[in-house]
């Protein structure tokens, strides 16, 4: 399994942490020649199609279905929504299975415990001030090395 971007969105809509793990793959490029996003403006487009899908998939299937994930011919896009309206986003490649219960495992055991435990951590992270917190870093750069 491939692991190429994971996303963490407030509840403003706001990226507050991004990693990128393996260049993931592009399709081919506009016949202008566009120069590549930007890693804000890549966010912005991941956030803008979990959006939309989440709010297609409740409009369509009602208030308990709940959009978990969807695949590309590029790569798979994972998706988790905590209680408090957090969003974790994963992109993998097109062979991983649902990694719902992984990002859960991401929240529940290294963003709770590195990130909301910590007395110097803000809680609202106006502006898009992310998430600076070195050992949470390192234990999802474990976490995710140590093949999930």
């Amino acid at each position: 399994m491939t692991v190429y971007t994971f996303y963490i969105f407030d509840r403003h809509t706001e990226c507050i942490y991004t990693r990128f793990w393996n260049a993931r793959p592009r399709s081919n490029p506009t016949p202008g020649g566009h120069a590549p996003l930007s890693a804000k403006d890549d966010a912005r487009l991941v956030f803008g199609t979990v959006f939309s899908l989440r709010n297609m998939v409740r409009k369509l299937g009602g208030p308990d279905d709940n959009f978990i994930s969807y695949r590309t011919g590029h790569y798979k896009l994972h998706y988790y929504e905590t209680p408090t309206n957090l969003k974790f986003v994963m992109l993998t490649d097109t062979k991983t299975n649902n990694l719902r219960v992984v990002l859960h495992q991401i929240y529940v055991n290294l963003y709770v415990e590195y990130v909301v435990k910590n007395p110097l951590s803000p809680v609202e992270h106006p502006g898009g001030v992310g998430v600076a917190n070195e050992l949470f870093e390192l234990a999802l750069d474990s976490f995710i090395s140590g093949g999930l």
